[in-house]
């Protein structure tokens, strides 16, 4: 057996939610949405847990989570501070943003031995993107072999503001650039209306569940540090993400990405006024069997 890796990341800020929304309880039995991404990937295959977390959460998110999980699926945990930066880069004294999706999963590469895959902590995805996703990675051959999980736009939007979303360009089911695209949002009509003009709801996005092989860790390494030396002085929210790296990668020819979309919904936790409908889905998932009221159920 191949063994994968689900990789949560969990240390954002959740500054327009206001608050720990990683950790907020939202299902009808007092479960927090990570849970459901958990539930998902181990039955999908996967048998390696890695949460990265913000030092406070560490604690709560064993007890609560971390030690319930099935003795044959390996759990470890990972901080991502500013401990992991390399020394030479003098961090701005009034900094307080994390360094990104890319800093998030270098927080943990001493944990991750196998192809894995990364996904939102407040984020619900549905079981087919897990199963999708498990089996790109177990035919994941190299470093250069990478894979990911689009949405249909309109099965991601919020009631409740404007979100960013990248815009997938897929061709011959490889992904070849990706299109960050921001405040997208309904307009009249519920048309969907970003920056970039009105966008067509069947566009295929990206929601952040990436797979790779573990051997593109020290890539991933070297494109942080090259990061690092680039932000201007001054500059204290520069992020180095996931998106971007995977779309220079594209270009330089470092990787190429299948891809392979997902028809569930997806919905997640951006505002404070997200998490009511969150329940609300949640609640109707359970009530039509999708899942049992106790998730850690043998």
């Amino acid at each position: 057996m191949k063994h994968t890796t689900l990789v949560i990341l969990a240390a954002g800020l959740g500054s327009r939610f206001g608050g720990n929304k990683q950790i907020s309880h939202v299902g009808p039995h007092g479960e927090i949405l990570m849970e459901y991404s958990i539930h998902d990937a181990i039955k999908a295959g996967f048998d390696q847990v890695v949460f990265i977390l913000k030092e406070e959460m560490v604690e709560q998110v064993k007890t609560t989570v971390g030690d319930k999980l099935p003795a044959n699926v390996r759990v470890d945990y990972a901080v991502q501070d500013y401990s992991s930066i390399p020394t030479w880069y003098e961090i701005p004294a009034d900094r307080t943003k994390p360094f990104g999706t890319v800093h998030a999963v270098l927080a943990a590469k001493d944990v991750i031995r196998a192809p894995f895959a990364t996904v939102n902590a407040d984020d619900y995805y549905g079981r087919e993107a897990f199963e999708t996703m498990h089996k790109m990675l177990t035919e994941l051959e190299d470093a250069s072999d990478a894979a990911m999980v689009p949405y249909i736009l309109g099965n991601t939007m919020s009631e409740n503001g404007a979100v960013t979303r990248g815009v997938c360009k897929i061709v011959d089911g490889k992904l070849s650039f990706i299109d960050e695209t921001s405040n997208i949002q309904y307009g009249e009509g519920r048309t969907i209306v970003s920056d970039n003009g009105v966008l067509d709801a069947g566009e295929q996005v990206s929601m952040n569940i990436w797979g790779f092989h573990n051997e593109l860790l020290p890539a991933m390494d070297e494109y942080f540090n090259t990061f690092l030396k680039n932000i201007k002085p001054g500059e204290i929210k520069a992020e180095c993400l996931l998106p971007i790296m995977v779309n220079e990668f594209l270009e330089s020819g470092k990787i190429e990405v299948r891809a392979k979309a997902s028809e569930d919904r997806w919905f997640g936790i951006t505002y404070q006024a997200d998490r009511e409908d969150v329940m609300n889905e949640l609640a109707a998932l359970h009530e039509k069997n999708v899942y049992p009221a106790d998730l850690y159920a043998k």
